[in-house]
């Protein structure tokens, strides 16, 4: 159902350089962008993300109650891509753990304080 997200950034090289990261770790890459956002995913594939400086010309915020959530492979690389968002300069919302049976999950904020979490149900 969901074609897409997108999160506002106040510096998208910064963000862009974050997000890379993390897309690298689930094996995708970008898909677009220009000197006002970046978008990752697999064409044809699940649900893309886009990074963008917001178009009003406001400044970016974050979207209280608002989460994305990013399916893992298995519960290794929900670790791993807690601990790179952290090394990027990340803040961890919420360590890597069993949240209820079969949800493995781990919660974390990018450069901007938008709330993202790594997950993968078995």
């Amino acid at each position: 159902m969901i074609g897409y997200v997108t999160l506002g950034t106040k510096n998208l090289v910064k963000g862009a350089a974050f997000y890379d990261a993390i897309a690298a770790e689930m094996g995708v890459s970008r898909m677009g962008g220009d000197d006002k956002f970046v978008t990752w995913g697999i064409p044809g594939g699940a649900a893309g993300i886009g990074l963008t400086v917001p178009f009003d010309g406001q400044p970016a915020t974050v979207g209280n109650g608002v989460m994305v959530a990013l399916e893992a492979r298995d519960t290794a690389q929900v670790d791993r891509i807690h601990a790179l968002a952290l090394s990027l300069g990340g803040t961890c919302e919420g360590p890597p753990g069993q949240r209820w049976e079969g949800f493995y999950a781990a919660y974390f904020r990018d450069l901007d304080g938008n709330k993202l979490n790594a997950f993968v149900m078995s």
